[in-house]
């Protein structure tokens, strides 16, 4: 810490609970204790019953989580090849050529989700590539919507690569194809487990592009909550809410030691 002094110290993290409390803690914490509750009359909430993990964790509910997360590994596997290619492909452009890809590959992430839903409903929705009412246009619009981050981070570790790395394997007769895979791929090992862990928990929680593509028999959890809590049932939606926020962690928990495991390489 960049501060000496203990009273200072002691101030800074005073304004950290402060500001962290209200903004962060608190919201996750009031979602917790809905779950748990049958009403909310008082600051606490009272009539503590397990009864909404019992209807969140079955039914509807585990069929909905079951397409997030395979909605989620489909977007990530397909940003991550994309935004990986991107990025070693940019790497040899000039510097102009680079700020046009960069542009680009975030473009998605400068305009509201739901118009890029929208503009993915009405690109898909037609021959030759007919996508609409089928769970390919909604695992499409969550790779449009996260492939930005999988570039940018990707791209920020391969500027970082020691080219001596690749100069020694070449030098030693190593075709380019091999230093790709046996090389650079490696040292970029980390950073691709923290990007597919990134465009994981963005798909997790993506609602307006969704509400606009997902068929009936691909809903994503996101929207089931949604669905609670538009006709009241913020309960047992709080419930489904705190599985959702369960399973995006215990994934990006086995993405980072993974990560830790590469960083140790």
């Amino acid at each position: 810490m960049l501060v000496h002094s203990r009273g200072a110290r002691w101030a800074l993290w005073a304004v950290f609970l402060v500001l962290f409390l209200p903004l962060f803690a608190l919201p996750l914490l009031v979602v917790l204790g809905a779950s748990l509750a049958t009403h909310w009359s008082s600051v606490l909430p009272s009539g503590l019953t397990l009864a909404h993990y019992r209807s969140a964790t079955r039914g509807e509910a585990l069929q909905a989580l079951l397409t997030s997360l395979l909605t989620a590994a489909g977007a990530s596997v397909l940003a991550l090849a994309t935004g990986t290619w991107a990025a070693l492909a940019g790497a040899a452009l000039k510097k102009r050529g680079k700020r046009v890809l960069d542009a680009l590959f975030m473009l998605p992430v400068a305009v509201p989700s739901v118009v890029v839903g929208l503009s993915v409903l009405v690109a898909f929705s037609k021959p030759p590539l007919l996508l609409n009412g089928t769970r390919w246009i909604v695992i499409l619009a969550h790779t449009v919507l996260v492939t930005a981050f999988a570039h940018q981070s990707v791209s920020a570790a391969v500027t970082r690569l020691d080219p001596a790395y690749e100069q020694a394997a070449a030098s030693l007769g190593a075709r380019p194809s091999y230093v790709l895979w046996r090389v650079r791929l490696p040292l970029l090992l980390p950073s691709l487990t923290a990007a597919a862990g990134l465009c994981f928990a963005l798909s997790m929680g993506e609602l307006s592009a969704t509400m606009m593509l997902y068929p009936p028999d691909w809903t994503p959890l996101p929207v089931l909550i949604y669905a609670a809590t538009d006709r009241g049932a913020l309960f047992s939606g709080s419930a489904v809410a705190v599985v959702l926020m369960a399973a995006t962690l215990l994934v990006l928990f086995a993405v980072s030691r993974v990560r830790t495991r590469a960083s140790y390489r």
